[in-house]
């Protein structure tokens, strides 16, 4: 990847709708050769996919949720159950695997308390947890989806 296709990447993480000869001619490229590094982009993966980022707020889900999980069962099968369990709850938004004493870091995106009370009682219904810990954000202060292109 060279410079053009860093420009490319970070015009389109700011608006991925811009049309391909408006990203051609802020990158100083005639159409076609831009088109094609677009191209390049999305069959290597650099590209993952398009999408349109909607305002939590807006959607009546202003409520984030930081979760702490930690298990006991460290087997491939507990993983299979924990990785069904998670992909079916929609308010999981965000999912790690993390070193040290968490295992598990969730980000919950929901309505309110209430809500999460209901994701956090579907989530241990599904499978058994050693411990949770939920902290919930009060203010956001930076959000971004845009990766640092150096």
């Amino acid at each position: 990847m060279d410079r053009t296709d860093r420009r490319i990447l970070a015009l389109l993480q700011e608006d991925a709708t811009l049309p391909v000869a408006e990203l051609a001619r802020r990158v100083q490229l005639s159409q076609t050769p831009c088109w094609k590094r677009l191209q390049k982009l999305k069959a290597a993966g650099v590209i993952r996919k398009q999408v349109v980022l909607c305002d939590p707020g807006k959607l009546g889900l202003g409520t984030t949720v930081f979760v702490a999980v930690r298990t006991s069962q460290h087997n491939d099968a507990w993983l299979r159950k924990f990785d069904a369990a998670v992909k079916t709850i929609p308010e999981i938004v965000e999912v790690y695997r993390m070193s040290g004493e968490v295992d598990y870091l969730l980000r919950v995106v929901t309505s309110d308390i209430a809500g999460y009370d209901a994701v956090y009682r579907r989530l241990i219904k599904a499978v058994e947890l050693s411990d949770v810990s939920s902290s919930f954000a009060m203010e956001t202060i930076k959000s971004t989806t845009a990766l640092p292109l150096g």
